[in-house]
């Protein structure tokens, strides 16, 4: 039954799977191609996560290519592998029932759908911390023998060097033994963690302190982290729920997701009392995060995506069969209204890059230009913040200007130039101004 469920899974996550790149991922695809001993020198110094998922995509785009499609199958079987080791942790808590339930509703999952297509660490990273919580689990259980204490260990320091996010879960499971005074396994608990920190210090030491430049002297670059508020804070529950997926008229939208939210978290709720040690993982995670973020922001949904398992734990436990069937069925409804409408895909830098020609000039802030070097090289990026143009007609994509505080179209009409075309291209413009 488990390789109907993951069979289905991969069903689901090749729907759309081709579609355009969106910023991140072409930074992901675009580093990908670099020679694997510049990966650390010449880029993550730079960016604000650990190298592993870069080094890994790095491989995989040497066997399997460059294609979109085949990059992003990567993310696709992390999913797939995380989708079992949820089977394997329902199995192991409770039974065999359980645990192809809880498998069952990972798989279609709209968020966990999303992220399992998108070339980033994410879904990586979920693979590390859901076998993590499995050999966790067992050693909870009394089950501690040296071979779950390696595994344990060893995908604990597998998920901080793929995503420094996985620290809040990974404190959770060490807090755990502290909390329970259980000496021993608080000792050995902390061995896998100790070792990723030495090793990523160096390069976790100089990110920190560019972020920190960053946060200085880029406008709204807290808001992109992610602070410390109610609507960061509610996103999490809802977008758990329905996916990264929006629509109008908002009043429509905020009525349906919040009722749907509130369902299924109700149905979480109800049955988490079974399972103290997931209500555990599931809260304490939170907390943290948002005591780190009052230091350094953190609040975005998709950086807790590795709570959706244990979440799926929760709702697997619910005893009423037909209430099951509605939430694994909504759930579907919520992947398919994404998956089938590419209105709701994210940006479409395919197509606005396929609109220009090779060698052309393109104005725009000049850190956001990935997209366009990854699926045409030969264009011409000017960066609008350091440069004044002087051509009598230029090409403007007026992408991220909120983030850098900046209002390009008010600095091009003191320069003289008057807009005379704009295209939407998904999230994206295209804009011609002519002096």
């Amino acid at each position: 039954m488990i390789w109907l469920i993951l069979i289905a899974a991969l069903g689901l996550r090749l729907i759309g799977i081709n579609q355009s790149l969106w910023l991140d991922e072409a930074i992901s695809a675009n580093v990908a191609k670099m020679p694997i001993n510049q990966i650390l020198s010449n880029f993550s110094i730079n960016d604000f996560h650990p190298p592993v998922f870069y080094w890994f995509l790095n491989l995989w785009v040497n066997f399997f290519g460059s294609s979109v499609m085949m990059m992003r199958l990567s993310s696709v079987l992390f999913s797939l592998i995380t989708i079992f080791g949820v089977y394997k942790i329902g199995k192991k808590i409770k039974n065999k029932q359980v645990g192809l339930w809880a498998a069952g509703l990972t798989a279609v999952n709209p968020l966990m759908i999303y992220y399992s297509q998108e070339l980033r660490m994410y879904a990586m990273a979920v693979m590390w911390l859901t076998w993590a919580i499995y050999f966790w689990v067992k050693i909870v259980k009394k089950d501690d023998s040296k071979r779950n204490w390696i595994w344990f260990n060893l995908f604990v320091f597998l998920a901080f060097t793929t995503f420094y996010g996985s620290a809040f879960l990974i404190g959770a499971m060490v807090l755990y033994f502290l909390f329970n005074k259980e000496w021993k396994n608080l000792a050995k608990s902390v061995l896998g963690a100790i070792l990723a920190v030495l090793i990523v210090s160096p390069l976790l030491w100089q990110q920190l302190k560019i972020s920190g430049q960053m946060l200085a002297t880029v406008t709204n670059w807290s808001l992109v982290l992610g602070k410390v508020n109610l609507k960061n804070s509610l996103l999490i529950p809802l977008k758990f729920c329905i996916g990264r997926i929006s629509w109008y008229p908002k009043i429509s939208y905020y009525i349906i997701s919040g009722v749907w939210t509130i369902v299924v978290f109700g149905v979480a709720i109800k049955n988490s009392r079974k399972e103290k040690i997931l209500i555990w993982l599931m809260i304490v995670p939170l907390i943290l995060g948002i005591l780190f973020s009052f230091k350094s922001p953190m609040i975005q949904y998709f950086r807790f995506l590795y709570l959706i398992p244990i979440l799926s734990l929760f709702l697997a436990s619910e005893k009423n069969k037909i209430l099951k069937i509605i939430l694994a069925a909504g759930m579907v409804a919520f992947s398919l209204m994404y998956l089938l409408n590419p209105k709701m895909y994210r940006e479409d830098w395919k197509e606005i890059v396929a609109s220009l020609g090779n060698g052309e000039k393109v104005y725009m802030i000049g850190s956001f230009g990935d997209p366009v070097k990854f699926y045409n090289p030969t264009i011409l990026i000017k960066n609008i913040t350091k440069i004044n143009p002087t051509e009598n007609k230029i090409v403007l994509i007026p992408y991220g200007e909120m983030i850098h505080g900046i209002n390009t179209k008010e600095k091009l009409e003191k320069l003289g130039y008057k807009l005379v075309e704009q295209n939407v291209f998904r999230e994206i413009t295209l804009e011609k101004w002519q002096k």
